[in-house]
């Protein structure tokens, strides 16, 4: 009898092709998707559009106009034609042609085109290479699905999509591939999320690692509970106590081409709380539906190591997820428990819904003890209160280096992938104190920041960010290249930086 947990086969991202040719001189393709760039006396029609609709005998100004559009990002005039060329032409407003309005215009055509075959489209031919990249991973991602259905995926991303009118193509694949490991990055951190937790557990999730980063020719490490409890990693093993698949702890070492011994070192953190519950302060129901994308700082660390390569990044990266889950049982953790996390540090546990912070500090404190990174950065759902203070569309971040959090604004602009700088307000680390052990796990409000300053506690003296993107972790509805879930936030955000000329420029 087949296990009734094995994932069903998943949807593929659109393969991508370029080509110098117009839509026209394109064979096969069912779909043609062409540019409208807003104008002073109304919008224009962008490259391959005359050609289109002499071929076809179609006024597509006169489609425009009747369809009132403007030309503005991501809206979409359809044009279904009878033609043995194609049968259905779509008009793509491109804004301002900015990487943000193209990656939207990207994400909108692909809701428009899913379960067709294939689409020739001239919308990248009015863009740099950025913007460029930025179509690609707008098409990509706003194809995203997820299913679990018995008879299969209520519906597939667009196939093949043909990157066309581009005289100068074969100077462009490595912008293309860059992009398409970009993407790819997001679509898999988004998949991981997706997983629901009867078969996510942390054993799963860490076997999911080793095989994506051997894959991409990291080197893994995995620990399992009892090298876990023989080494001390108290944190980890107290939030995983309560539940019946016991914790993990995941390394992954990437090496640059032509690494010596002066390349710097970056650890980066991810939370992997593959189902919260809240143990034993248990959560309300409807704050626990989600909560099986609660390692999606653990998927975002997952993604970005897997595509460190692909995007040259020229210092080494050490990657460290925490894997638990937060159930309740006999064994959990109790309010009022004191636990020691790996170096010695303890804490005091006044309420159990604040465990991520508990698995992420044992792992900055192995990072600095054992990589000696020269920045450390860590990333989670942390806390509720940063979707309060920045709503559902930008993450927060704390740094303790005015240098790192430049080099974090900069990749933010340029990945979409917004984020906003906070302060460790030094009035509040006072409140993380404990009166039997050295911190209070849940200090109150503000949660953000203190949660922050508990962490900091684990950071050694090195250059650290502390992102916090609670606040993006689940999409409501479809929004631009984001899809209806959860997000996957973080990849793009972190290779963007990561795969820069000098990520560490100004830091160290």
């Amino acid at each position: 009898m087949a296990d009734s947990r094995l994932l069903p086969p998943q949807v593929s991202p659109p393969e991508f092709a370029l080509s110098p040719a117009l839509p026209h001189q394109v064979g096969g393709a069912e779909v043609w998707a062409l540019p409208v760039l807003p104008g002073d006396d109304g919008p224009l029609l962008g490259p391959g559009a005359d050609e289109a609709a002499e071929r076809l005998g179609v006024d597509l100004l006169g489609a425009l106009e009747s369809a009132r559009a403007t030309g503005r990002a991501g809206e979409l005039v359809t044009v279904p034609v009878v033609s043995d060329d194609v049968r259905l032409v779509v008009l793509v407003g491109v804004g301002d042609q900015s990487p943000t309005d193209l990656r939207r215009a990207g994400a909108s055509l692909a809701r428009a085109l899913k379960d067709r075959a294939s689409v020739v489209t001239t919308v990248a031919s009015i863009a740099p290479d950025e913007a460029l990249a930025a179509f690609v991973v707008g098409t990509m991602l706003g194809s995203f699905g997820f299913h679990w259905r018995s008879d299969g995926p209520a519906e597939r991303p667009v196939g093949r999509v043909v990157l066309a009118g581009l005289p100068d193509a074969e100077e462009r694949d490595e912008a293309l591939a860059r992009a398409i490991a970009l993407g790819g990055a997001g679509w898999r951190s988004r998949m991981l999320a997706s997983v629901p937790s009867n078969l996510k557990n942390p054993g799963w999730l860490a076997e999911q690692a080793r095989e994506i980063g051997e894959a991409a020719g990291l080197e893994v490490t995995v620990w399992d509970e009892e090298r876990l409890a023989a080494e001390g990693f108290g944190g980890i093993l107290a939030v995983g106590a309560g539940s019946a698949t016991p914790p993990r702890l995941v390394r992954m070492d990437y090496t640059p081409h032509g690494a010596s011994r002066r390349t710097p070192t970056v650890a980066l953190v991810g939370k992997g709380i593959t189902f919260d519950t809240g143990g034993l302060d248990i959560k309300p129901p409807d704050n626990m539906l989600t909560m099986k994308r609660d390692m999606s700082g653990g998927a975002a660390v997952i993604a970005t190591m897997a595509a460190l390569r692909d995007v040259d990044c020229p210092v080494r990266v050490v990657g460290l997820v925490p894997m638990a889950e937060n159930a309740i049982g006999g064994s959990s953790m109790r309010p009022g428990d004191v636990i020691r996390h790996y170096g010695g540090r303890t804490t005091e546990v006044t309420n159990t819904d604040a465990e991520g912070r508990l698995v992420m500090a044992d792992a900055m404190a192995y990072a600095v003890r054992e990589v000696e990174p020269d920045v450390l950065v860590d990333v989670a759902t942390l806390t509720g209160a940063m979707k309060v203070a920045l709503g559902l569309n930008t993450a927060g971040y704390f740094a303790s280096h005015d240098g790192l959090a430049a080099r974090f604004d900069a990749a933010s602009a340029e990945s979409g992938e917004l984020v906003w700088r906070l302060p460790l307000v030094d009035d509040y680390r006072e409140r993380i104190t404990s009166k039997v052990a050295d911190a209070d796990n849940s200090a109150g409000s503000p949660m953000a920041i203190t949660a922050a300053h508990f962490l900091e506690a684990f950071s050694g003296d090195l250059p650290w960010l502390h992102l916090d993107f609670a606040s993006h972790a689940e999409a409501p509805a479809d929004r631009h290249e984001w899809t209806q879930g959860p997000t996957g936030f973080g990849p793009r955000l972190l290779l963007a930086w990561l795969g820069s000329d000098d990520p560490l420029e100004g830091v160290v």
